[in-house]
């Protein structure tokens, strides 16, 4: 794929005008319409003489970029997702959610803080640091990531890491109030279905209603997340399965028994939780469905984020607390997100160790006037570039 860049176009070195000009770019997922987002990204830093590639894979429908600073050793990644949730009715907000409005020392707009932010500062600082790395005056190498599918659970990061821009180090930058993440749980979506058999209601018992059956089932699972309450890590907190959808005959004749009766139940997995070992709990409450209540359920896992965790005394976990304190007073205690980022990828998949870290609170994503405050943003790239350079140095001193 290849992308002509827009003469019309800016490509600002500013990073509130950056961030604002990449929340207007609107990217929703779903869709997934990141396209637009990504060739304005891949222009920017072909505007800037850096090296940026738009990478088709997973989807071609849906590129993102990878773009690299440097060609030694040590390598960063900064990583960063493109794809925002749906900003839902645009009447609700007091902004355009794809306005990028700067109000009150605040930039407003969907993805303002998740994560349109985090990609900014990345680029920004790739670009302030080029020149010294393409000299030599700083060892190393900067990879930046824009990834498509983070929202759900696409392969964009991992295919990103797969086409070559790796490392040695990664920063997934999401919003933590600049605290330093070292683990974080996963997440899976289990739908469990259940059959029933088409009646019209005037003559219920000539069919058998799904609907009743959903009591039982929710006891089941509600025994489940109590017992998975008692299961605790002491960075993320507790396990829970959490029943989030619930739906039978919708679509269909009023009058008329359901079908089929499914719920979807979010489960939250424990770094030291395996998918395969929450498998088999799904399962044995199935079973026992089946076998004590006569129910003929059956389950399937959708999308899934596994855990992840490095030691909480890495040196890049350091380095990042020691800066984050020196510039914004960040708190410093080890700390784990409840929250499911593509830092699984770098973990797990490519076995680079990575954090989740960056500017903004984490209780702003997916809200209605979600927004960022210029103040943290700022503070972030000032992070960002210091601890970037303490990196690619060797230096472990934040002063």
């Amino acid at each position: 794929m290849s992308s002509t860049p827009d003469s019309s176009a800016t490509y600002p070195t500013e990073l509130v005008e950056l961030a604002a000009t990449l929340v207007r770019l609107d990217s929703e997922n779903p869709p997934g319409n990141e396209g637009p987002c990504a060739e304005y990204v891949y222009d920017w830093f072909d505007h800037h003489d850096i090296d940026a590639t738009l990478v088709e894979e997973p989807d071609p429908d849906r590129p993102q970029v990878g773009a690299r600073v440097g060609t030694g050793d040590p390598t960063l990644v900064l990583n960063g997702h493109l794809d925002v949730v749906p900003a839902g009715d645009h009447d609700e907000w007091s902004h355009d959610p794809y306005a990028g409005v700067v109000e009150d020392g605040r930039l407003y707009g969907r993805g303002s803080v998740d994560m349109k932010t985090g990609v900014a500062i990345a680029m920004l600082t790739a670009l302030r640091l080029r020149d010294e790395l393409e000299s030599g005056a700083l060892d190393g190498s900067i990879v930046v990531h824009a990834a498509m599918g983070e929202e759900t659970a696409d392969p964009g990061t991992k295919s990103l890491l797969e086409a070559g821009f790796d490392g040695d180090y990664g920063v997934v930058l999401e919003p933590t109030e600049l605290r330093v993440a070292t683990s974080e749980k996963g997440m899976a979506w289990y739908e469990l279905s259940w059959p029933g058999e088409p009646a019209h209601a005037s003559r219920p018992d000539e069919g058998h209603n799904p609907i009743p059956e959903l009591q039982p089932i929710l006891t089941a699972l509600a025994e489940y997340d109590a017992r998975l309450r008692e299961r605790t890590d002491p960075l993320c907190g507790q396990a829970y399965a959490t029943v989030t959808q619930v739906s039978a005959g919708m679509g269909g004749n009023k009058a008329v028994l359901a079908e089929e009766a499914t719920l979807t139940l979010d489960r939250r997995i424990l770094p030291d939780e395996s998918i395969d070992a929450v498998d088999a709990e799904v399962e044995k409450i199935v079973a026992s469905l089946r076998d004590d209540h006569g129910i003929d359920a059956h389950w399937e896992r959708h999308e899934t984020y596994s855990s992840a965790s490095i030691p909480i005394d890495h040196p890049l976990a350091d380095v990042f607390r020691e800066h984050s304190k020196a510039v914004a007073d960040a708190r410093t205690e080890p700390w784990g997100i409840k929250a499911s980022t593509d830092v699984r990828d770098f973990i797990n998949s490519a076995g680079i160790p990575a954090i989740t870290w960056g500017p903004g609170s984490l209780a702003q994503a997916h809200t209605i006037d979600e927004y960022i405050e210029v103040a943290a943003a700022e503070d972030g790239l000032a992070i960002l570039e210091r601890a970037t350079r303490t990196l690619l140095s060797g230096s472990t001193d934040a002063d």
